[in-house]
């Protein structure tokens, strides 16, 4: 059911982010809003459903600064986790199709092995950095494709297995 909820939710957003776009002929608007979304399967019925909400403000036309939020659900044969992070993020644009930018996050975990009842809770902060490609979708919405890189990672006392993270989601109102 929550599952269900959130899917309805995050449709809705989608929905409504897309009209804000198509209604805004003109560009007095400085608000921009957008995510990703992302769906996870592999072995041991491995399955993680993400969702990253975003919203910023173009302080210039090629400066934009906001808050990026993350929610994470995990669950496989042998655990379950929960994973929530918030932070600010910053992006530079240029030549239109293209972005450089920094996210820091602070992540809170909540993991439990399903056999032995074993429950974790951590948290991690993580600072990205990187850029990449812009693809235009018309009225003022875009698909951003790139790639971070972690540089808070530590290899032996990260959760993450790795400190790059491909980035992808889209964005209306630049």
């Amino acid at each position: 059911m929550k599952k269900h909820f959130t899917l309805l939710l995050m449709l809705i957003s989608f929905w409504s982010f897309s009209q804000i776009a198509m209604s805004s002929g003109t560009q007095t608007n400085r608000w921009t809003f957008g995510g990703g979304l992302g769906v996870g399967f592999g072995s041991n019925s491995y399955f993680n459903l993400q969702v990253s909400p975003r919203v910023g403000y173009k302080i210039t036309d090629q400066l934009e600064g906001g808050i990026i939020g993350n929610v994470s659900w995990q669950t496989s044969d042998y655990y379950k986790s929960t994973m929530f992070g918030v932070g600010p993020f910053a992006n530079y644009y240029f030549a239109r199709s293209f972005f450089v930018g920094a996210n820091l996050q602070q992540y809170f975990i909540n993991s439990k092995e399903k056999f032995s009842g074993y429950k974790y809770n951590t948290d991690e902060t993580a600072l990205y950095i990187g850029g990449g490609y812009m693809q235009s979708l018309g009225n003022n919405a875009f698909a951003q494709f790139g790639i971070m890189y972690n540089v808070l990672w530590k290899e032996r006392s990260s959760i993450f297995s790795s400190g790059f993270i491909p980035s992808v989601g889209f964005v209306v109102g630049l």
